[in-house]
């Protein structure tokens, strides 16, 4: 009898070994490994037969015959949509991915049922597969939402083949098809359990194949490791042509919606989302909620104008600097670069004069929002300054703008669209680093605008002692 070939996989990045290791060598993650059995391979090549059709190639400077583009599918959910590049488009895969509980399965529900209603233009047939629960139970939560009339095609399977015969039997009816999740899909091919590194890539492969052959719009749910990585094998990300993040703390209200990777739009956009009992419900003026409960002039916190995507976001940041019982002090930070924090301690130690040895600093990014950009550079440091001098920020001041390790501030982008944002929601001045000469030779800004050069200029405005910042900061 022929000895059964088998191999071992790793199940957080895809790499194969022929022996079991406790660690992966091309991660690093331990305990991954997991056997699999070989596939049955077919003796010979191509070169036995030609049953294949000949490949049929479009030139790239001839339009359609119709002379039109793809048109995008909108669900009516601003925030879903912008995300999306404007919606979705025909023939693509999205893939979203967030932890447990945060809101994935309903936003994806939610679009679905727009969709079918037509609330952005014409109804567009719509199919929601779920291998998590049963279709009573997806009525359940629909009837929750207040979605229980919309008129959407729902199924409970796990088997692919059965997935794909069936959207094949009624193609007509289904211009959108959610699948949630791709970890309980299965091929019966491959004697992998579901979730496995095979039958993810497999399964998600058959199902892009068809959406790409038929022309409809595939949504795959995808789980996430403790890491916050979408689990599953790093492919998965490069054969789908979108993928979201869907962030948000379980504590809280606010959901953030991020594009991860995006074929048809930018990929720096976000959608802002409130849960409630009714579902998520978009926030249009997401600067306005982050700075709801915001209590004027307090010491430790301050406003950043931020650019996410194409929008200007405005969000207050806080810190607490107090005396350490440890050895080693800290610095924890929830929302920011722990190395960007580290950093700007460094440059105000280094070229200010403030000591932050013995003492603990926490940094928090109000509402749970992740900031990115380097612009959020002197904002952290206003609020980590006013908590170590006990001198609060004007409350009627925004801040924005990059510190170089010699302590100089740096310019940003978008300058104006993060001024006026700030005008807008009642702000009158701005601490900045200076503004380039616009060409046309005008200057007038919405609000008043100091101009901050150094990082000392920062530590004299808000007030605290110095010590020799002059010296050190002609180092």
């Amino acid at each position: 009898m022929a000895k059964r070939q088998s191999r071992y996989v790793c199940q957080a990045c895809g790499a194969q070994a022929p022996k079991w290791s406790g660690r992966c060598e091309a991660c690093g993650e331990w305990n991954s490994m997991v056997e699999e059995a070989l596939p049955q391979s077919t003796p010979g090549g191509l070169s036995g037969g030609r049953s294949g059709r000949a490949l049929v190639f479009d030139r790239l400077d001839e339009t359609r015959a119709d002379g039109q583009v793809l048109p995008r599918l909108t669900s009516g959910i601003g925030e879903f949509d912008r995300v999306c590049g404007g919606g979705l488009i025909p023939g693509s895969a999205v893939l979203i991915g967030g932890d447990p509980g945060v809101g994935k399965s309903t936003v994806l529900l939610q679009a679905a049922a727009m969709l079918a209603r037509g609330k952005a233009g014409a109804p567009v047939p719509c199919a929601y597969i779920s291998g998590e629960e049963s279709i009573d139970q997806i009525r359940l939560r629909a009837t929750r939402l207040g979605l229980a009339d919309a008129p959407v095609a729902l199924a409970a399977a796990t088997s692919v083949r059965e997935i794909l015969a069936g959207l094949e039997s009624n193609l007509t009816e289904a211009a959108v098809v959610i699948v949630d999740s791709i970890q309980t899909m299965f091929l019966d091919s491959l004697e992998s359990a579901p979730g496995t590194v095979a039958q993810v890539r497999g399964s998600a492969q058959e199902l892009i194949r068809l959406a790409k052959q038929r022309g409809f719009t595939l949504l795959l749910v995808g789980h996430v490791t403790k890491e916050g990585l979408i689990a599953g094998p790093k492919v998965l990300e490069h054969m789908v042509d979108t993928v979201l993040a869907f962030e948000g703390e379980r504590g809280h209200q606010f959901r953030i919606l991020r594009a991860v990777k995006n074929r048809f739009g930018p990929t720096d956009e976000i959608g802002v989302f409130e849960m409630s009992d009714g579902g998520l419900i978009e926030v249009e003026n997401p600067s306005a909620l982050f700075l709801t409960e915001r209590q004027g002039e307090v010491t430790g916190a301050c406003v950043f104008a931020g650019i996410e995507g194409t929008r200007p976001i405005l969000v207050e940041v806080q810190a607490l600097v107090s005396a350490s019982p440890l050895g080693t002090p800290r610095r924890a930070v929830v929302g920011w670069d722990q190395a960007r924090l580290a950093m700007v301690l460094a440059v105000l130690e280094a070229r200010c004069g403030l000591s932050f040895a013995g003492r603990d600093v926490y940094l928090n990014v109000v509402g749970g929002l992740r900031l990115n950009e380097p612009a959020a550079d002197l904002a952290m440091a206003a609020a980590i300054v006013s908590a170590a001098g006990n001198q609060a920020v004007p409350s009627d001041c925004v801040l924005f703008g990059e510190i170089g390790l010699s302590g100089e501030v740096r310019q940003v982008g978008r300058r104006d669209l993060r001024l006026k944002e700030a005008a807008k929601l009642g702000f009158a001045r701005a601490f900045a680093p200076a503004a380039k000469a616009r060409k046309d030779g005008r200057s007038e800004t919405p609000l008043e605008v100091e101009t901050m050069g150094h990082v000392a200029d920062l530590v004299a405005r808000i007030g605290a002692p110095l010590g020799d910042t002059e010296a050190r900061r002609s180092l």
